[in-house]
């Protein structure tokens, strides 16, 4: 088996590192000053024990793959990426989706018939080219994973071994969308943190949108995982710790904006829940207000924390009439 991870950023560059480091094969697919620096130094894992450095086969594009029997494609881009990258893929390739947001199976089932889904819980970072930080000690990670739409099979077992010898906590298990729709609930408040940073104000605004997420949700009737079955997943297993000197800055949408991309995945985020409300007559207007702030934030280079949380309730409670 080898994993090939198209977007080797903050939580493909890390598990990518992590499963070279014991052993695994890996190929990477990225971009850019990223790709360049891959390709010229390899790629450097930065942890709280020290630096590692992997010489990996790097790609421009899924095309570019010399592809072979027994790879595993993994995703690990953003969800606004992920259509445009499928079509690209050998279409006997087991997918894997290592992303947040509950569309990517979706999209992948459409034109595969082996996919697999990730529940993600990896606090890490990607600011600079050619370096990955993983923010957790001594478990990086927490990846569970299943086939979509439910199940385990030996393949799952076997990419869950895999992950489990790479360090991570991983369980291959049957009802995985369940966890990644309490995953999105959770992301609800990336918007939020990208915006306005960390603060009680900012805390309040995210319990708000997850609140009325999970109304959304039981309007749709989907089912997803408590927050104390979460809790007892989590335990206290994912520990931040400092990285060279450095704290956590904030997570995916946070680091997006502070690496000026000019977009962030809030339409497959917050805008997931808009979805489904509309879907199912229940309205979500603050998740819809974060949701256009923060792609507003992005496309005009907006630094991270550059919004007054006052500034964002204001225009949550405008939005849902308050």
């Amino acid at each position: 088996m080898r994993f090939v991870i198209i977007g080797a950023g903050a939580v493909g560059g890390v598990v990518a590192g992590r499963l070279a480091g014991a052993g695994a094969a890996v190929a990477l697919v990225a971009r850019g000053a990223h790709l360049e620096a891959i390709r010229r130094d390899g790629l450097v894992l930065r942890e709280a024990g020290g630096d590692s450095r992997h010489h990996l086969p790097a790609f421009a594009t899924p095309a570019e793959v010399d592809w072979r029997a027994g790879d595993v494609a993994v995703l690990a881009v953003k969800s606004n990426s992920t259509e445009s990258l499928l079509t690209r893929l050998p279409r006997d390739t087991p997918v894997v989706c290592l992303q947040n947001g509950v569309a990517n199976e979706r999209a992948a089932l459409r034109l595969f018939p082996d996919v697999y889904g990730v529940c993600v819980m990896l606090p890490s970072a990607h600011l600079e080219p050619g370096v990955v930080v993983a923010q957790c000690a001594p478990i990086p990670g927490i990846l569970d994973i299943g086939r979509i739409p439910g199940g385990v099979d030996p393949r799952a077992e076997a990419i869950a071994a895999h992950l489990v010898e790479a360090g991570f906590v991983c369980e291959a298990r049957p009802d995985i969308m369940r966890r990644k729709y309490t995953k999105l609930l959770m992301n609800l408040g990336n918007a939020v943190e990208a915006l306005c940073g960390r603060s009680e104000a900012a805390d309040e605004l995210a319990a708000l949108l997850r609140a009325e997420g999970e109304a959304v949700l039981r309007a749709a009737g989907i089912d997803y995982a408590s927050a104390a079955e979460d809790r007892e997943r989590r335990g206290d297993l994912l520990r931040l710790v400092p990285v060279a000197g450095q704290e956590r800055g904030g997570g995916s949408t946070w680091q997006s904006l502070a690496r000026a991309t000019g977009e962030v995945e809030a339409d497959y985020l917050n805008g997931e829940i808009v979805l489904l409300g509309r879907l199912h007559d229940t309205p979500a207007p603050a998740n819809e207000a974060a949701r256009r702030l923060v792609i507003e934030a992005a496309a005009r280079g907006a630094a991270p924390g550059s919004m007054p949380a006052a500034q964002l309730r204001a225009a949550v409670d405008g939005s849902a009439g308050r």
